[in-house]
């Protein structure tokens, strides 16, 4: 067959990439083949992938879609890039987290429970309806009237009725919690409404919640709580929507509770704001729902079975042994639907979660998790000449795990497919086909194409990462010795099996085992929420494109009063989204014009230039500096600025010194959360915290997102913690942090309900000897090599 001109189109062409902090950068990748991104976190992987190939790839299918189409999608702007050639279709899996709604679990997100639900609605004992019965999403409900039709030209009325039958349980509407409200933290009786009765946070009497509370006409505002009648109490507390008129406005007035319902409980507990989830904790007593016992469904949902298994029986299962239950199906009418939820639980077991079951909350998975079953619907597909990019693939997995991840990328690659991985494990860099190493550091001082080649070139090749490549950390010789010890007895949560543990503290501990062992369920479920414990976990950082290092590690604030003092003016002018704002463009720096379905324009602000405050405010300086040039500058340089002369702030130094020692000293003060890198934000997160009163660290894989060459920095802050009289517990896969540790207990042996045992406790060296464990012999072929 002769070839065609279609057959030299196997290059991804980059010219011109300017996106974020990279300068310029041009590169051509091979198709069907694993290409793996790599560099220091910060340098610009991220930017290269995501934001400029696979955005692209994204933003020009939208294009094919009709205008009214687009204007229901997320607009996406063109990336800064000048020539991009050679796209494919891109299938974006990274670890943002599936989403922390309460109605949303491992079954829904991965449409297995959509199965299962046909399934029960086909061959269900007794039969209660259709797959909406067996759905906890949907309420039942019924209803009629009188409708008119034109037929003929002639109105005709006529009687209808409708009834749905849903599976949500009507208790707790599917949520399989029922809330109860300790009413003393949701108003102070002895106080009246006008002087701040009201304890819920937002509740101010000062603004419209005032207006509305007193133009209701239902309670007097200067009359104490604890003289309300029967029916003021009820209408404070219980009151459904009513609509009232206040200063000659229509508004609608609501009781505390159905508004709390609707405003904070509707969210997930971890998705909330500190203050609000703080308020929640005390106000509201969770418990499982009694009427459903939990399992979010009706009673006929629930009394429905197949082979004596019902709905809710089967998604408590572990998906390895509801493949078991699924084998014993064998009716042939629904041989289809038996062949299918085969296939969906063979993926979840080949990618390493059959440990987990499908009424599992997809708010409570780690970022590691998440990606895995973003990888499910992937696998076993038929689609090839597809573009997969994957974030950090190998994140939250045990070396033990990261073999299978390799297996299913390369299967992946073998179909005919382009795999882009970004990532920083020796283990997953070493099944390249191709590698782009980026750097030569992080943020300004990155974004450059520092090698293109094979693995074995890039040994030879002298840069950062080649040099690092093959580090293998020594087990230290001596270890500190434990001054007392965290007792757990009993521990239960999840597929912990009546665990007794002692974890030393004054040293360094880490907590291991494969993904599923328990580890997190220890340490979070009977570590984290003890007294004097700062806990740094995975979970986002919250904030928008108006949130930055300053405003999030509460550095700006020390600055502002600074300032202020320094000038003779308010703090708040030295805000950005205070007064001190540039009106044209209220402190944003860029002016957003939405064109409908087309791409929304940002331009730099004119009257501000992108400095974000009003001209007036930038006269005022202190050391020289304004505050729109502060927030310029990077970390370091800030340290060097506040820590000396007429501009030293001391609670400012201390902030930014513990920012460089988590290895930020290259973000600038001012730059946009939204653009720093998972493992940027993670350390931001540490550095946050190090400044809190407490004794004992639990930190959670922290070295996620970190370059080779940077696990090293990290291992001198830990010790740097323990040696200041600190307790730090880590869990953690990496071999160079296991090596590094005081003392290791290892969770295991296998995942779900073949782990939750401790299968070792000692010093790294007498785990090498042991070896009986997994670990022990992933951490002795690590040090032995």
């Amino acid at each position: 067959m002769n070839n065609l001109p279609a057959d030299s189109h196997d290059l991804i062409r980059v010219q011109g990439a300017r996106e974020n902090n990279l300068k310029d950068v041009s590169l051509e990748l091979p198709k069907r083949r694993l290409t793996v991104f790599t560099g220091v976190s910060g340098s610009g992987k991220s930017s290269l992938v995501f934001s400029t190939i696979a955005a692209e790839s994204q933003r020009m299918i939208n294009e094919t879609y009709s205008a009214f189409l687009q204007g229901m999608m997320p607009s996406l702007g063109r990336p800064d890039v000048d020539v991009l050639e050679g796209l494919t279709t891109a299938i974006i899996v990274d670890q943002d987290p599936m989403g922390a709604n309460p109605r949303s679990t491992v079954g829904t997100a991965t449409d297995v429970n959509a199965t299962l639900r046909i399934l029960f609605s086909k061959l269900g004992d007794p039969w209660i309806g259709g797959p909406k019965a067996f759905a906890f999403n949907i309420p039942s409900v019924s209803g009629g009237g009188a409708i008119t039709t034109t037929k003929g030209g002639r109105e005709v009325k006529e009687r209808r009725s409708f009834s749905i039958t849903g599976g949500m349980c009507p208790r707790c509407e599917g949520t399989g919690r029922v809330s109860d409200f300790d009413l003393d933290e949701l108003y102070d009786k002895e106080l009246s409404l006008g002087a701040g009765a009201i304890k819920v946070p937002g509740y101010s009497m000062d603004g419209w919640y005032g207006r509305i509370f007193s133009g209701s006409g239902y309670f007097d505002m200067d009359k104490p709580v604890k003289e309300f009648t029967k029916r003021e109490l009820d209408d404070l507390l219980y009151r459904e929507g009513t609509r009232i008129k206040v200063e000659g406005i229509n508004l609608t007035y609501e009781g505390l509770i159905p508004k709390i319902r609707k405003s904070m409980l509707s969210k997930d507990l971890e998705a909330m704001q500190p203050h609000i989830r703080a308020f929640v904790e005390r106000a509201i007593v969770f418990q499982t729902c009694p009427e459903c016992d939990g399992t979010r469904l009706t009673e006929g949902a629930r009394n429905s079975r197949i082979n004596g298994h019902s709905i809710a029986d089967v998604c408590r299962m572990q998906i390895s042994d509801l493949m078991e239950w699924i084998d014993g199906v064998d009716d042939p009418s629904v041989a289809p639907l038996v062949a299918q939820l085969k296939h969906q639980l063979g993926s979840f077991v080949e990618i390493g979660l059959g440990y987990l079951s499908l009424d599992r909350p997809t708010g409570t998975l780690s970022g590691g998790e998440a990606q895995r079953i973003k990888m499910i619907r992937h696998l076993g597909s038929a689609l090839t000449d597809v573009t997969y990019v994957f974030d950090e693939p190998s994140v939250g997995l045990h070396p033990h795990d990261i073999q299978r991840m390799n297996r299913l990328l390369l299967q992946l690659r073998d179909k005919g497919n382009t795999v882009l991985v970004v990532e920083h494990k020796p283990e997953l860099i070493a099944i390249a086909d191709h590698v782009v190493d980026l750097g030569p550091r992080a943020g300004s001082h990155g974004g450059e194409i520092q090698f293109e080649g094979t693995v074995g070139e890039l040994r030879a090749s002298g840069t950062l990462t080649g040099r690092h490549l093959d580090d293998r950390a020594r087990v230290k010789q001596t270890v500190r010795t434990a001054q007392g010890s965290i007792e757990v007895r009993g521990a239960r949560e999840n597929n912990l099996r009546n665990v007794d543990v002692d974890i030393p503290t004054g040293v360094l501990t880490v907590i291991t085992g494969v993904a599923g062992s328990g580890k997190s369920s220890l340490v979070h479920g009977h570590v984290s929420p003890r007294e004097g414990v700062i806990a740094v976990d995975q979970g986002a950082i919250k904030g928008s494109r108006r949130s930055n290092p300053a405003t999030y590690t509460g550095l700006l604030e020390p600055i502002r009063k600074a300032f202020a003092k320094a000038n003779g003016v308010k703090p708040a002018l030295f805000s950005p989204n205070s007064e001190g704002a540039c009106p044209t463009c209220k402190g944003a720096g860029v002016i957003f014009t939405e064109l409908g379905f087309m791409d929304t324009m940002s331009s730099v602000c004119e009257d501000c230039e992108g400095r974000r405050f009003d001209a007036s405010v930038l006269e005022y300086t202190l050391g020289g500096k304004d505050i729109a040039q502060v927030l310029q500058m990077s970390v370091d340089d800030a340290l060097a600025h506040f820590s000396d002369g007429e501009a030293k702030i001391p609670a400012a130094a201390k902030i930014l010194k513990n920012l460089a020692d988590v290895g930020l000293g290259y973000i600038t003060l001012g730059q946009p959360l939204t653009a720093l890198s998972g493992g940027e934000r993670q350390r931001l997160k540490l550095a946050t915290h190090m400044a809190g009163k407490g004794d004992t660290y639990v930190l959670d894989e922290p070295t996620t997102g970190l370059h080779l060459a940077d696990v090293e920095q990290l291992l001198g802050l830990l010790d740097q913690l323990v040696d200041s009289g600190k307790t730090v517990v880590v869990i953690e896969h990496h071999q160079a942090v296991m090596a590094h540790a005081d003392w290791i207990i290892d969770l295991g042996p296998g995942a779900g309900h073949d782990g939750g045992a401790v299968v070792f406790q000692g010093t790294p060296a007498q785990l090498i000897t042991d070896a009986s464990t997994l670990t022990g012999q992933h951490l002795k072929e690590y040090v032995g090599s």
